[in-house]
């Protein structure tokens, strides 16, 4: 709860800041800000509480997801001070956007009340609508961002319905209470129904299939600071909160829930992947690849009991991979009006150290070992054979292998091709936020136990 507090508090500062036009101060004292709140997070670990009638629940859950999105957000804000160097008079309400929308990712994992979830994704939503259309003289943004305002809303729309049928089976919002009266052998016929309405809303929010076709476009159309916090932070935040929610509710008991969820995530898996092979836009590519990851880690939803440990390990790895994919990719693309592949063509001889950090994040997110993203898909893997789900693996496996194949078509862009342009002097930021990812990254590979204990 004081972590939430103080990051409402850090994102009123960011306005005040404004006002005084200290806006070379913003950026550096909202990382330390957010350095503060991450420690005031750590310290919250091992004493569970709740607050204001259970409207917010303190977990070990919570606050071990809330110190991943805290974590990711110092990177966003700390890429945000290149991004947004031509609009010095606007980088306060960019920032405070991004905390504020911090705020509603906290809440979303903290909830205790189904009150508090809705305002948590609404929060995170408004944000996150406001910043994919935040380039103003773009039509590719503008469409970007009416389009997925209306994707967003018929999906909130569709949340709130199922928490309205929830409420009138159960007569609460408490997800405690739910939880308790769940287990009941009479159940009201509104109940599933609630749980299937909510459900479907956040596959929208995780852009799994079938409800995956407005992520390609958006994540065009969006600045590319605004889609690399779509394909990390945000995605994460929705499947962290779906697993929340259907562990309170004890949805996964169903045998006929378990068996929708591995068909969707061999769909999210095989179109991703298949239509990432197409594409040659790399944000378009990261799209269909998103969609793919979503796919993997809707496999915890087959063994909620033990896997919230494996789910944060998941989406560490999977994040840390994406923040330096775009950090990279924000410094290659920043003068050019697309992000196709040929603007990375020979990359690794005009600037050896970033090509290495995109490459090694592609092979993480491929699943190519000593990088955490073979590690998450290993104990994916091994806690779905292990719930009976052989046939979902095997599917598993053989797009593990296809992503390849299109990873290693950027990769061969950028050390096969003939530059074609001049590379000038790299932001410093920009180095230091891709290595610190790159490296964490490496070292949850080589020391898992560092997160899948957190959780166990």
């Amino acid at each position: 709860m004081n972590t939430l507090i103080a990051i409402i508090g850090l994102g009123v500062l960011c306005l005040l800041f404004e006002i005084f036009e200290l806006r070379k101060a913003i950026v550096p004292i909202t990382i330390i800000g957010l350095l503060a709140v991450l420690g005031l997070n750590i310290s919250e670990f091992n004493s569970p509480e709740a607050y204001y009638n259970n409207m917010i629940i303190v977990s070990k859950f919570s606050t071990a997801f809330s110190g991943l999105f805290i974590i990711l957000t110092i990177f966003l804000v700390a890429l945000s001070h290149k991004v947004y160097e031509n609009h010095q008079t606007k980088i306060s309400d960019f920032i405070a956007i991004k905390v504020f929308l911090l705020a509603g990712t906290v809440a979303m994992v903290s909830f205790g009340n189904l009150a508090m979830f809705f305002l948590g994704i609404e929060v995170l939503s408004i944000a996150l609508y406001i910043l994919a259309a935040s380039n103003r003289l773009s039509v590719k943004s503008n469409e970007a961002g009416l389009k997925y305002f209306l994707m967003g809303s018929f999906a909130s729309g569709i949340i709130l319905f199922g928490i309205c049928l929830i409420y009138g089976a159960m007569g609460t919002f408490d997800v405690t209470e739910i939880s308790e009266l769940s287990r009941s052998a009479e159940l009201p016929v509104w109940f599933p129904i609630g749980i299937v309405l909510v459900t479907i809303g956040m596959f929208f929010k995780i852009a799994a299939v079938p409800f995956h076709f407005w992520a390609p476009d958006v994540y065009e159309g969006s600045p590319a600071l605004t889609t690399a916090l779509m394909s990390t932070l945000a995605k994460v935040v929705a499947i962290a909160t779906l697993f929340k929610l259907l562990t309170v509710m004890n949805a996964e008991v169903s045998s006929s829930f378990q068996i929708v969820v591995v068909i969707i995530s061999m769909a999210s898996m095989t179109v991703g992947n298949i239509m990432a092979l197409r594409q040659v836009n790399v944000k378009r590519m990261l799209a269909y690849s998103g969609i793919s990851h979503a796919g993997f880690m809707l496999m915890t939803l087959l063994s909620v009991t033990n896997a919230a440990g494996s789910l944060l390990y998941y989406t560490s790895a999977y994040a840390l991979a994406g923040i330096a994919a775009f950090s990279v990719i924000l410094y290659v693309c920043k003068n050019t009006e697309n992000e196709d592949i040929t603007n990375f063509h020979g990359l690794g001889k005009t600037n050896p150290l970033l090509a290495a950090i995109l490459t090694a994040s592609l092979l993480s997110m491929a699943g190519i070992p000593i990088f955490a993203g073979f590690f998450a898909k290993m104990v994916l893997f091994n806690q779905t054979i292990q719930a009976g789900y052989i046939a979902l693996v095997i599917v598993a496996v053989v797009n593990s292998i296809i992503s390849v194949g299109y990873y290693f078509k950027l990769i061969l862009a950028m050390y096969t091709k003939e530059p074609n342009e001049a590379r000038t002097g790299t932001p410093v930021v920009i180095y230091a936020v891709a290595v610190i990812a790159i490296v964490l990254n490496i070292a949850l590979g080589l020391f898992p136990s560092l997160v899948l204990d957190l959780l166990a």
